[in-house]
């Protein structure tokens, strides 16, 4: 697996805080009282969150199936932590 490069990190960096600020603005403009903005910004916050958390499990579960397939345990037990 290649190495991700710099311009591929900022680009996903500023898609990904365009997007979010974009989103925040648009819920804080709308034509809302207090309270069905609030839920919507808590939503899209939940959201965002759980999203990094999928991220990271998937890459988690692909890093163990990988570490799975090695026949030496010491190299496992370093691998995985423990």
């Amino acid at each position: 697996m290649t190495p991700t490069t710099h311009a591929w990190r900022f680009q996903s960096w500023a898609a990904f805080v365009l997007a979010f600020g974009i989103t925040m603005i648009g819920i804080v403009w709308l034509p809302l009282t207090f309270w069905p903005k609030a839920f919507l910004m808590i939503g899209f916050l939940f959201t965002v969150a759980q999203c990094f958390t999928l991220a990271k499990t998937i890459r988690d579960d692909q890093e163990s199936s990988r570490v799975r397939g090695t026949s030496d345990p010491s190299y496992r037990d370093v691998a995985l932590g423990r």
